[in-house]
Order: C-alpha cells, then structure tokens, then sequence
C-alpha cells in the first residue's frame, strides 16, 4: 500500500505489533530502533562516566561543552539525511552514518586529552543525527504504513531506553576504572548494527532511490546557526545571555523559515509552506513536545538539593519523565480509528501542561514520602503527554507528502526539528532556573511553571495540526 493508497475513512488498517515485530520486518526495526538507540545512550552516557574522564585527561574548564559539541553536530547531520539518502540509497546511507559514529566512538575511547574527546564526540554527533533522523526516514520506505505509527512509537521509544542505559552503562565503567570502556561497548553495539543492515534494509532502496538535490547550504547555515548561538547560551547560562542567546536563535528560525518558504533546495518538505497544510502545526507540536521534555535534567538536580536524595536515585527521579513518554506512547500507537488520533494529538500537550503544572505546584524542601511520590506522578504525566501523542504526530509527518524524496524529507525533519527544539529548551530551562536562583524551590516552580504554559502553546498548535484530514500532497 503506497502513501497515496492509505484508507481515508474514519478507521484505517492498523497493524499489529506482531506483524511489526515478526520475522518478515524484526531486521528493518532492529536496525532503525537500535540506530536511534545508539544516539539517544550517547545522548546520555558522559553523565555518570566524565568527571571520571576529568580526573584522568583533564579539561574540566571544558567540562559543559561535552553534550553541547554533539548535540550541535546533530542538528548539522540530520539536515542532510534527505540528501545523503537520495545520493546513496538507504543501506549505504545507513552504513555511512555507522560508521562516522564508530570513527566518534573510537576516538573518544582512546582520547588522551578533553579537546580530543570533544572533537571524537563532535564526530559522534554527526553519525547519531544521520542514524537519528534515518530512524524515521526509513519507517516509510522500509515498512507498509500500516506499520508506520507502531514504528515510530518504537523508535522514539529508545530515547528511553538511553535516560536508562546511558548513564548506567557510563556509570558501571566509571566505578571500575575504566569508563574508556563504555566507549568500546558502544563501537562493538554499532558493529553489530551494520552487520544485520545489508539484508534487513534490502527491501527500502526501490523508494530510496531518487535524484539527488544541489547541498541546501544557506539553510543549513541558518539552522546551525540557530542551534549554536542557543547552545553556546546554555552553556554559558547567565539570564542576560540566555535571554540574548534564545532572541538571536528565533531571529535566525524565522530568516531559516523565510528562506525555506521560496527556495529552490529545501530542508523541510515544500508541502510545510503551502496554503492551509496543516504539516507546519504538526512540526510546531512536535517542536513544542520536544522542548517540554527537557526539564528532565534539572529533574535529578532538584532531587539531590530539595528531597536529599543520592544521586543513583535522584538520577531514577529524572528518568521517570522518560519512563513516562515510553509508557504511554506504546499503547497510543495501537489507537487507529481517526477521532481517536486526532483527540490523543491533542491531548497529549494538555496532559504535558498539567504534569508540568503539578510538578511546579508540588516542589518544597525536605518533602514528605507521599510529596516525593506526586513528584513522580507529576513527571510520568508529563512524559506520557508526549508519549501518546508522538507517534501519530510522526505518522501524520511522514504520510503528508507523495513523492519518495519529499516524504523523505518529511520523514527526516522529524528529527531536525526535535534536535533543534532540545537546544532550545536547553537554554529556556537554564534561563528559568537562573531566574529562580539562589532559592531551589522558586527556581523549580519557575522552571516547572514556564514550562507548563509549552504545553499549552502545543494544544494551539495540536489544534490548527487537526483541522484538515489526513491527506498526502501533491509532489
């Protein structure tokens, strides 16, 4: 059934989960949710395992820019999954973006300094945007879209499995020594990887193959540029930069969209820009659910300063926002009749904004045991908000367009946009806490209850992103 074919009525065929996890389609889905799996650990590990890393190269002056360096080679990779796949096809493509994150991983395993780490994490970064952002690409060329919503439930789950896996991974080789290992483990997970990718992405070059596009160097020139200024800002995380920092970036967003509305080569589909298309709210919904999850790293901060816990468990505290998203976007993806789709998109940012609301009304000092338990409900809320709605604002992203390249560049701006949205939450969540400080409980409340009013932002968004069906456009 090709994109075009999709039932239109008030109830489509969904698929099963176990037709998506039987023997016909397991390697295409190990492959793509162990390639975002892969990034989302990296995301994560340096957590527990740098101050390790520190006490052994040095470089703690250099200490913030760990995540900062990755996160920004991102956002510049996943920009170019839609060129890189109609140029290579989908098994190359997907090899390539292995092995530029092996040669990162490599370098960071036998680094003797901090800037060499650094750079072996910048070239990390670029191989886990491109294996980021073909995890959801490849869903529509790889799998009937029957299948598509499942998948991508399953793929950004992953995400959850990296809050869990990475910081343990990181922290178990830290306690022993040697957190170089980590590093090892993962280059012999990505091996792995490449090796089930020849036979299980064999059936995804046929709608792979396209003309390739000229480079979209102006656009990724303003989108890098967005991502680096509000990166830079977090890191340097004072209000008057933040505030700066967040300004400059939607300055350069707005030039981006602007030139993205009448240029030639593009970086989002040309189906984001038309008329009443409801794929730029779709975007903006995902941007804004993407940005609301980031509260998850002050969450263990909080925990270790107002309830006293040890960082193990205030780290656990920070994961169940992640426990939450994969909770509940699992049994969303099973939902097929259309209403149904159309009212979890939109509730999904309601939940968010009360999780969030909860979570800024519940903060104190020296919490009781059943506060501490509203502070875990109040953050599974939160990530189950973005867990129901995710994969069907996914689904509807990449069933938008019909032609194979623009649905690729559909597919992949899943990704862009969810990597640029977390740099900038990033720098709002510092801004929100530097207003607070230097008292811990009106910093939580600031960060929890701005963060809150995202989530209401998301139900316009959700709203105007429901008020057409669901219809492919025109190449």
């Amino acid at each position: 059934m090709t994109i075009a074919e999709q039932p239109s009525g008030d109830t489509a065929r969904a698929g099963t989960w176990g037709e998506l996890l039987g023997r016909r389609h397991l390697g295409a889905v190990v492959v793509l949710a162990g390639g975002v799996a892969l990034y989302a650990v990296n995301v994560y590990v340096t957590i527990s395992l740098l101050p390790t890393a520190v006490a052994e190269i040095g470089g703690e002056r250099l200490y913030a820019w760990n995540t900062t360096v990755f996160l920004l080679a991102s956002v510049v990779s996943a920009v170019l999954v839609g060129k890189i796949l109609a140029a290579a096809g989908s098994r190359k493509a997907y090899l390539l973006a292995l092995g530029v994150f092996l040669a990162g991983t490599l370098i960071c395993a036998v680094a003797p300094s901090m800037a060499v780490l650094l750079a072996g994490r910048a070239v990390q970064g670029a191989g886990g945007g491109l294996l980021a952002g073909l995890g959801y690409a490849l869903i529509r060329a790889a799998l009937p879209a029957p299948l598509w919503t499942k998948a991508s439930a399953l793929v950004s789950a992953m995400w959850g499995v990296g809050t869990f896996v990475g910081p343990a991974l990181g922290g178990a080789f830290a306690e022993f020594g040697s957190w170089r290992g980590a590093f090892a483990a993962l280059a012999v997970a990505a091996v792995l990887v490449a090796v089930v990718v020849p036979r299980a992405l064999a059936g995804a070059e046929a709608e792979a193959e396209a003309q390739p596009e000229p480079f979209p160097v102006v656009a990724l020139l303003l989108l890098a540029s967005a991502a680096l200024v509000v990166s830079v800002a977090s890191v340097i995380a004072t209000p008057v930069v933040s505030v700066v920092g967040v300004l400059l970036g939607l300055a350069l967003i707005a030039a981006f969209i602007g030139y993205e509305r009448h240029a030639k080569v593009r970086v989002l589909p040309a189906a984001t820009f038309r008329g009443r298309s409801r794929l730029r709210w779709v975007y903006a919904t995902i941007a804004l659910l993407a940005m609301s999850s980031m509260v998850e790293a002050f969450i263990p901060l909080f925990g270790q300063r107002l309830a006293g816990l040890a960082p193990l468990a205030a780290g656990f505290l920070g994961a169940a926002l992640a426990l939450g998203w994969t909770a509940g976007e699992l049994p969303s993806a099973s939902a097929h009749r259309a209403v149904t789709i159309r009212r979890t998109i939109i509730a999904g940012p309601v939940v968010v904004g009360l999780g969030l609301l909860l979570a800024a009304l519940a903060q104190g000092v020296d919490p009781s045991g059943w506060l501490l338990a509203l502070w875990v409900l109040a953050f599974l809320i939160t990530g189950s908000g973005t867990g129901i709605a995710w994969p069907h604002l996914s689904t509807v992203a990449m069933s938008s367009v019909s032609d194979p390249l623009e649905g690729h560049k559909a597919s992949a701006a899943i990704n862009t946009v969810q990597l640029v949205a977390n740099a900038f939450g990033a720098a709002l969540t510092g801004l929100a806490v530097n207003l607070g400080e230097p008292d811990p409980v009106r910093a939580a409340r600031y960060l929890f209850g701005s963060f809150a009013v995202l989530g209401l932002l998301g139900v316009v968004t959700a709203v105007l992103s429901q008020r057409r069906p669901a219809a492919p456009e025109p190449a």
